[in-house]
């Protein structure tokens, strides 16, 4: 476990185009809102894009206060860090995967990410090198699984489920993005992507879902604008529903500190 930091938890799927670090950013500000100090590391090497997202100026470079260990970047109230600090944007990381899962170590551990009550890891899709290391070097209080209705999509995030498993990490649970569009002319719900997809994909592996956002164009428009829409529009369906599942994630790591203070005592 990294130096007073309580939780660190993964935010991954089997597949990208799913909204994971839509997802990620938008539930750490949701565990910030609700009083946890909270930390974000951008653990997708190849295509990080948290930077952009919570609108941090291209070209910030993380300061470091005794030349060994970085300073993480603050951004609205967070404690970040991304391989887009240490590159530039257009800069292509061509690297094996060896590489990639020492890029990873170090950005875990030279960042010194002072007390936190949680640290979220958006992982980059798939079932990697990456997944392999962090699970192995980092004693996981978790990971969140994000996927889409659709069948591809639920089929890819079963693979995920599938390898944290095997490595003892606990399923914290399930978001189903992109569950619902509302249309804007006749105000009704339309299934886009498939029903129902994450309930089943839970209840197959005996957890829950922490919660679904509709496929909602501002979403998108203020990620783009680097606000997330919790803070952007932070009454919106789908800021509340950030919130949501934030409580419900913010729940679930309180009552593991207590059972394991519990055993402690014991």
């Amino acid at each position: 476990m990294i130096n007073d930091v309580k939780s660190v938890v993964a935010v991954a799927s089997g597949k990208g185009g799913v909204g994971k670090s839509t997802v990620a950013v938008n539930l750490a500000l949701g565990l910030s809102h609700g009083g946890y100090e909270v930390g974000l590391l951008d653990a997708d090497i190849y295509g990080p894009s948290i930077a952009k997202m919570l609108g941090v100026t291209e070209g910030t470079r993380p300061e470091s206060i005794d030349g060994k260990k970085l300073l993480p970047v603050k951004s609205f109230g967070l404690s970040t860090m991304s391989m887009s600090y240490l590159v530039t944007e257009t800069t292509p990381m061509a690297w094996r995967g060896p590489m990639a899962s020492g890029a990873l170590k170090q950005m875990l551990n030279f960042t010194d990410w002072g007390a936190l009550d949680v640290l979220l890891v958006d992982m980059p899709p798939g079932t990697g090198d990456i997944q392999l290391t962090l699970a192995q070097q980092i004693a996981l209080a978790g990971v969140i699984i994000v996927t889409t209705p659709q069948d591809i999509a639920l089929l890819d995030a079963k693979r995920g489920i599938e390898m944290f498993s095997k490595m003892h990490v606990p399923i914290l649970g399930v978001v189903e993005n992109m569950a619902m569009h509302e249309c804007s002319f006749c105000g009704q719900n339309q299934e886009i992507f498939g029903t129902g997809g994450g309930a089943t994909i839970a209840l197959e592996y005996n957890t829950i879902v922490l919660g679904q956002l509709a496929l909602d164009r501002g979403i998108r428009e203020y990620g783009d604008q680097g606000i997330p829409v919790i803070v952007a529009d932070a009454k919106s369906k789908a800021a509340l529903a950030c919130k949501s599942m934030a409580d419900s994630v913010g729940k679930i790591l309180s009552r593991r500190q207590e059972n394991k203070l519990e055993l402690v005592i014991d």
